[in-house]
């Protein structure tokens, strides 16, 4: 009986509540400059601090129209696996050891550990 019942309600497709009477949160507009003149404006909650500086899906980064260009310590810079590496190695030592296992590959003798076991 309850197939029945619910046949042709479209559960879960269709709110059945109403947006009479709701209110939105209060929001504030922030506008924002890129270098190259492009503004584009970016909504924020009235609680929100907003940032000097925001990214740009279009034009990079925009500076908060009538605020200062921030000129705070500059971002540490994300060190990758790459960047590790090269602080241990040159680009010489790289090469050398990648050609030597290379040949070991090329010799079948790279795995030999891994295939006696079996």
């Amino acid at each position: 009986m309850s197939e029945r019942s619910l046949r042709g309600t479209q559960l879960g497709s269709r709110s059945l509540e109403s947006d009479a009477g709701v209110e939105p949160a209060p929001r504030q507009i922030a506008e924002y400059v890129c270098p190259d003149g492009h503004t584009f404006t970016v909504p924020f909650s009235v609680e929100a601090e907003i940032p000097p500086i925001w990214e740009s899906s279009t034009n990079g980064t925009g500076i908060l129209k009538g605020a200062e260009e921030p000129n705070g310590e500059p971002e540490k810079h994300v060190r990758s696996h790459w960047d590790m590496l090269l602080e241990r190695r040159t680009p010489e030592e790289l090469q050398v050891l990648l050609d030597e296992r290379l040949e070991l590959l090329r010799a079948g003798r790279l795995n030999q550990r891994s295939s006696s076991r079996k």
